[in-house]
């Protein structure tokens, strides 16, 4: 049943040393402070369009600000550890005086980077791309910072990801991913994980649909699933879109992501996502009050 691959119990983060429940789906918005992501709106070059936009989310109902300084669309070059801070650090500054109680997820694969940002500026959650894949320090920063910890599958490297990505069975590979990488974090004591099968990072777009469809077998996990689709070439492949017109079918993935077992949605338009998690909550849980 499509009830059975929603939430059946609650979870828990530890959000500055207190439990912050998950009874709901959380909507993560997304902030990026470079200047080639791959959807231009999400760009933001200054602090006043970064607080401006941030308000707005929070008018709109976000749970959780993702704050993202390294471009990781297919094909990006990195940019140095040196770049990544120089961007994040007067905007984190802002943000922190200008919203001291929100949720913040620094999207970053740096160890460096993830201890300044929670040391310096309380960030809440760090949200690496490569599960510690790129930074043999980031497992042991994390366990140190004791924050949670978003560990998404990648194949390769952004700049190649892309090139040809091949799975025999792309649902079983990335469960055996996962089960080593949340083994290593459980044998240094770090629990608090959150998984992200990576859509459209590695993958082809047949592997991105199958995962799609197969997202409520990551629960054997018992952990918090991330759904990052919004606005990605998996839609706009279909819909033969730009990702400027790829709004209602984020909202459709979105839809499918919630009945399959998501508990995060990643999004660049939370207004839209927050009505799909209102529809999908009545749709499932409020038969008794529809007259049908």
């Amino acid at each position: 049943m499509v009830k059975d691959k929603y939430f059946k119990k609650k979870k828990t983060l530890k959000i500055d040393g207190k439990l912050f429940e998950i009874d709901k789906p959380l909507i993560m918005g997304i902030v990026n402070l470079t200047p080639d992501s791959f959807y231009s709106e999400s760009r933001f070059s200054n602090q006043e369009s970064v607080i401006i936009a941030i308000d707005e989310m929070l008018k709109n109902g976000v749970d959780i600000i993702d704050i993202g300084a390294v471009s990781t669309r297919p094909g990006a070059i990195q940019v140095t550890e040196k770049e990544e801070i120089s961007r994040l650090l007067p905007i984190l500054k802002i943000i922190r005086k200008t919203f001291p109680k929100i949720i913040i997820s620094q999207d970053t694969y740096r160890a460096n980077v993830a201890k300044l940002c929670v040391n310096d500026f309380n960030v809440n959650i760090i949200n690496d791309i490569s599960a510690g894949s790129y930074d043999s320090k980031m497992f042991e920063t994390i366990k140190e910072l004791d924050v949670p910890y978003i560990i998404m599958h990648i194949k390769g490297y952004p700049e190649n990801m892309q090139k040809s990505p091949e799975y025999e069975d792309v649902t079983f590979e990335i469960i055996k991913y996962f089960s080593e990488k949340i083994a290593t974090l459980k044998l240094l004591g770090v629990n608090d994980v959150i998984i992200d099968v990576g859509f459209g990072f590695g993958k082809s777009l047949e592997h991105n649909y199958q995962l799609l469809n197969d997202l409520g077998k990551f629960k054997i996990f018992g952990l918090p699933i991330l759904a990052g689709i919004s606005r990605k070439s998996m839609i706009n492949k279909v819909l033969n879109v730009s990702p400027k017109d790829a709004l209602n079918g984020t909202t459709v993935l979105n839809t499918i992501a919630l009945l399959n077992g998501a508990d995060i949605l990643r999004v660049h338009d939370v207004k839209e996502a927050v009505e799909c998690r209102k529809i999908v909550d009545f749709y499932l849980y409020k038969d008794s009050d529809r007259n049908l």
